[in-house]
């Protein structure tokens, strides 16, 4: 299995997902197609899924996301979820500026919907 690297731009996120199991989401989330730009990420997943490592962490240190990707975040979640489910320890690392409450929120909502703890990093200016 090989890394998944993309380049964050001003409407897509820095990926980089290691084969080691850590695995990062940054930057600003406003692509025109979200599943097109989230498809590689599902992919990888699907195919790390089937042999995960023991630990599994991933950290979401966005700025912002739109509307469509949010159900793919959550969809990249619901993976993970199930790498969780089946016994393996999975993180969520939520990094947040410490003025954004939405973002605070945004986190505390898909972490209601997932059975996976979310440790909350603020970031301070």
């Amino acid at each position: 299995m090989e890394n998944l690297f993309i380049q964050g731009t001003q409407h897509t996120p820095e990926v980089d997902f290691r084969e080691e199991g850590v695995l990062l989401l940054k930057g600003r989330s406003i692509p025109e197609n979200s599943l097109a730009f989230f498809q590689d990420i599902y992919n990888w997943l699907d195919v790390y899924a089937a042999k995960p490592n023991d630990v599994t962490e991933i950290g979401f240190h966005l700025d912002y996301f739109n509307t469509s990707s949010s159900k793919c975040i959550l969809d990249v979640l619901k993976k993970l979820e199930k790498i969780h489910t089946s016994g393996n320890k999975v993180f969520v690392k939520w990094y947040y500026d410490e003025e954004d409450d939405d973002m605070l929120e945004s986190g505390e909502d898909y972490q209601d919907l997932i059975d996976i703890n979310f440790d909350f990093i603020v970031i301070e200016d």
